[in-house]
């Protein structure tokens, strides 16, 4: 079932630039990307990674069996990143919690 307030989508449309104005207006103007490096207890390391996928735009990249979890966070704007990395460093079981990489793509 399609929503009546999103537009469809036309192939031809999409691949040529022509995607229509109300879409882009839904769009956020500033995509942030952060990357976070996570230390947790080795043998909570199960539990402490569906902790922080079950969060709103996170997502694991890589880990490690020493306890070690790679995290990109996605969101509309920096306060959203720092928020979910002081979350993160709170989850019980998480030693430590690093900002890596933080990156702003401005659409």
């Amino acid at each position: 079932m399609t929503d009546p307030a999103t537009p469809a989508v036309d192939r031809r449309a999409l691949l040529t630039g022509r995607w229509p104005a109300r879409a882009k207006a839904r769009m956020p103007a500033v995509a942030e990307v952060a990357s976070v490096l996570v230390q947790a207890r080795p043998e909570r390391l199960d539990a402490v990674a569906s902790a922080i996928e079950a969060l709103h735009g996170c997502e694991i990249f890589q880990r490690s069996p020493q306890g070690k979890l790679v995290v990109v966070i996605e969101a509309d704007d920096v306060g959203v990143i720092g928020t979910t990395l002081n979350l993160i460093s709170s989850l019980p079981h998480v030693l430590t919690a690093a900002l890596v990489f933080h990156g702003t793509d401005q659409g």
